[in-house]
């Protein structure tokens, strides 16, 4: 059976019926098809098979799948093909934008684009401005690496589909980053890369077979009409290397030059037109040389420079990459009819929440829920880059893309696709590496001037050698458009912090701002908060001390109906276990102190001793009892109600953290909103000697306020939501962030491992990644000062030249990959275990 016969017999008989497409009878099976998400599709007319198939090639298919109804027409109208800009209008649907589209709390949107055709950071800077400066987008930040990018826009003035028609209109192409257009980008730009480096290859190895009868020949040993034939065998051969292989570098000199911009291709186009108009004019007029041999070896090498770099970006890029593709394609949905659990596989984009799915062992959970029936293993290393398993039962919850290991479990669903911890988790990722910290810019500042240079030292060397020797002048000029390339420079920062960025992540650090990373490095100063930071961040009530007519309990359900709602620790600590049915009316919070509400006809307080103090007075709330615990209290106007007892358990890797900043050189300080004998005992354990408690959220910002004013670079690490204020402040933000507060953080680097070793790796990191930018500016900029003056003086041939340009990027791209780390072998292990199961397992 053939293959078309295979994907004819997939395709339900229903849809072979009528026109796929419009939904009109077909008059015969088989005459018209057209090949849609995998299987044939019968359609009436020639029309219908040539919109299908163009909105198949564009990787649209999900049109047919959204769509409520067929395009409507009469019978016998003809189909005309959808313009290009009909497609991109079929991005504006809601449904489509659900999986790639977030909507910020301004009412703003926001998505990441791949860009084709971007080759330097001219075409980065191009696209920027002119997006830019389209009618209502907000921002733009596109990385040069990853070829991706952020754009945010508001939708009551501008389309997605106008910002993508915004981009083909210079001469680029976007299309919304998801798996079917990253898949077909990835693989069409490889595939032209390569036909276009082989036309060049097989060009140049036979243009240097023509070539080398002439340079080993002595004079007059070669006859003119064999040199003659020589030189126009040479010229045949090195046309399509010119019009086909080099075509990518003349039409994007041709749109620089049309937009009055100065990127790469120019002075890239100027060589290889000049060598090779050249060399056709000494060809025609029996001239001294030519250099065939060397153009088509200038673009050989140039296209398998840029063939390298693409795949190094590649490289750096996958980590992001590694976690969008986390959460599975599909899932097994659990539904019930007639009585029956009946179950169906469906799109894992397609779940809602409180439905219910069955995740076996060995497979990725397709959304963030709760498990409801059933107890298993999971593996969250790509998430928090902890390998070792963690158990999860019935009320845990579980983390979209994390591995179930061990056995099946039904999932309630809780968040899907862009609401998910990993969606959360990719976009920062993708925020960090689009942004452009200041090295980027300026590097790319002094590559628009550098190119302008270049263009003018080009020009000066050609004249000057003109005069001091016609035959030489030619190849030199060429040689100092194409030696000096600025795509080292512009590489040499985003390279690097894009493999960082995915270095962080395999270690639970998820960075936000990529500012941070060079902030993070350069700290001498490190604040730290107490609660959930240097403890458990689950502190327990071990004691209630009642005052006057009320018990224990009565005071436990008042605390309860204050701080219900609250998602801070001690609110959650004070709410456990308790069951109360009062309503807290008209509650004010107060950041850093409490909370004051009327609860049964009463106004109330609940927070810390000078919150309540401030209310009833200092002489009324009687003395500390045990100092090394947490006290909250409760009071009405008449007085205190019951202190609480509240115990919060060291993290049991706090004194190694403190130990290793310490070792590090960095100062440090423990700045914490609770009372004084549990900071200070804290403090001792920890034998940090500088401390400050009781100190309200603005207290701790101008705490870090004055430490910088007095010369130093702070880095604070805390809860990422009641510290905000004192995040904003500090040079690196540093939160502990879990669940949906990770998507709201503001801090600059969020640690999701469950451990504070990541905050000291990530350290170390930020240091290694900030040493390995210098490296490479330095080298790009030595390689320059070396390469030019060399050149200039005749001492680089054209090929030496194009080596040199290529090496040059690649070397930048390949010290950048330095900071990679291999991928855990334990999540291997993981898969391969659960795999097991599942196979011993079938059930």
């Amino acid at each position: 059976m053939t293959s078309a016969a295979v994907l004819r017999a997939s395709t339900p008989a229903a849809e072979r019926s009528a026109c796929f497409h419009c939904g009109l009878p077909v008059p015969e099976a088989g005459r018209y098809t057209a090949v849609v998400d995998g299987a044939v599709r019968d359609v009436c007319c020639p029309g219908c098979q040539a919109v299908a198939e163009t909105i198949a090639g564009a990787g649209l298919q999900s049109y047919y799948r959204t769509r409520t109804a067929p395009p409507p027409r009469g019978a016998g109208e003809p189909v005309r093909l959808p313009t290009a800009r009909a497609l991109l209008e079929i991005y504006d649907r809601p449904e489509l934008q659900r999986g790639f589209v977030v909507e910020r709390a301004d009412g703003t949107l926001e998505a990441t684009l791949i860009l084709e055709d971007i080759h330097c950071a001219a075409c980065v800077w191009l696209n920027e401005r002119h997006l830019a400066g389209q009618r209502g987008v907000r921002s733009v930040d596109i990385n040069y690496v990853s070829r991706r990018a952020r754009v945010r826009w508001d939708p009551a003035l501008v389309h997605l589909s106008q910002l993508l028609a915004a981009v083909e209109a210079i001469g680029y192409h976007a299309w919304p980053d998801d798996d079917t257009h990253r898949v077909r980008v990835a693989r069409n730009e490889k595939r032209q890369a390569l036909w276009r480096l082989a036309v060049a290859g097989l060009g140049m190895m036979q243009v240097m077979m023509y070539a080398y009868p002439a340079y080993v020949a002595g004079a007059g040993e070669l006859p003119l009409d064999l040199a003659r034939l020589m030189r126009y065998a040479s010229l045949a051969l090195t046309l399509p290397v010119v019009l086909f292989s080099a075509a990518p570098f003349f039409r994007g000199a041709v749109r620089d030059l049309r937009l009055r911009r100065l990127g790469m291709d120019v002075p890239v186009a100027l060589g290889v037109a000049a060598g090779f108009l050249g060399s056709c004019w000494s060809t025609v007029t029996d001239g001294p040389a030519v250099y065939f041999d060397s153009v088509t070896m200038f673009v050989f090498l140039l296209l398998l420079g840029r063939f390298l770099e693409r795949a190094a970006h590649e490289r750096a890029h996958e980590a992001v990459q590694r976690l969008a593709r986390g959460i599975p394609a599909t899932a097994t949905r659990i539904g019930y009819g007639d009585g029956a659990e009946r179950q169906e596989v469906v799109p894992a984009v397609a779940l809602v929440p409180d439905e219910l799915v069955l995740v076996g062992p060995g497979d990725a959970f397709p959304a963030d829920g709760v498990v409801v029936t059933g107890a298993t293993e999971v593996d969250e290393a790509l998430l928090t880059g902890e390998s070792r398993p963690l158990e999860k039962h019935s009320g845990d919850e579980v983390t979209g893309g994390a591995i179930n290991l061990r056995a099946p479990v039904t999932v309630r669903v809780v968040r899907v696709g862009n609401d998910t911890r990993l969606a959360a988790i990719v976009r920062l990722m993708e925020q960090a590496q689009a942004q452009r910290p200041a090295l980027v810019a300026a590097a790319d500042r002094v590559a628009f001037w550098f190119v302008l240079a270049i263009l003018a030292i080009a020009g000066a060397t050609g004249v000057t050698w003109w005069w001091i020797d016609p035959a030489r002048a030619l190849p030199i000029a060429v040689a100092v458009l194409v030696v000096t390339c600025p795509c080292a420079l512009s590489l040499a920062t985003p390279a690097a912090l894009t493999v960082a960025i995915g270095t962080f992540a395999r270690r639970g650090v998820v960075v936000a701002q990529s500012r941070a990373i060079e902030a993070l490095a350069r700290v001498t100063h490190v604040v730290i908060d107490k609660t959930g930071t240097l403890t458990e961040g689950r502190p327990e009530v071990v004691d209630v001390r009642p005052f006057g007519t009320a018990d224990v309990d009565q005071c436990r359900r008042l605390a309860g109906a204050l701080e219900r709602g609250s998602n801070h620790p001690i609110a959650l600590a004070l709410c456990a276990g308790v069951t109360s049915e009062d309503i807290a009316i008209d509650p004010v919070h107060t950041a850093g102190s409490g909370v004051e509400a009327t609860v049964t006809g009463r106004r109330l307080r609940i927070g810390n001793r000078r919150f309540v103090e401030g209310w009833c007075g200092a002489d009324v709330l009687p003395l500390a009892v045990d100092d090394q615990r947490t006290e909250v209290w409760l009071a009405s106007r008449d007085g205190p109600l019951a202190v609480f007892k509240l115990r919060d358990a060291l993290r049991p890797d706090a004194a190694a953290l403190i130990g290793r900043l310490r070792d590090d050189g960095r100062a440090l300080v423990l700045a914490s909103g609770d009372e004084t004998g549990p900071v200070a005992e804290v403090a001792r354990r920890l034998g940090i000697e500088t401390w400050h408690a009781a100190l309200a959220p603005q207290a701790k910002r101008a705490l870090v306020a004055g430490l910088q004013r007095d010369g130093a670079r702070v880095a604070m690490i805390g809860d990422g939501i009641n510290d905000a204020p004192v995040l904003a402040q500090s040079d690196c933000a540093i939160a502990m962030g879990s669940g949906a507060a990770l998507a709201q953080s503001t801090a600059d680097i969020v640690i999701t491992a469950p451990h504070l070793a990541a905050v000291g790796d990530a350290i170390g990191l930020a240091r290694r990644t900030l040493a390995i930018v210098r490296g490479n500016l330095a080298w790009a900029f030595a390689y320059n000062v070396v390469a030019i003056p060399l050149t200039v003086l005749g001492l680089v041939a054209p090929w030496a030249a194009a080596i040199g340009m290529s090496a040059s990027s690649l070397l930048v791209v390949a010290n950048a990959l330095r900071l990679r780390e291999p991928v855990r072998a334990a999540r291997a292990t993981s898969r391969t275990e659960a795999t097991a199961v599942a196979q011993a397992n079938p059930s």
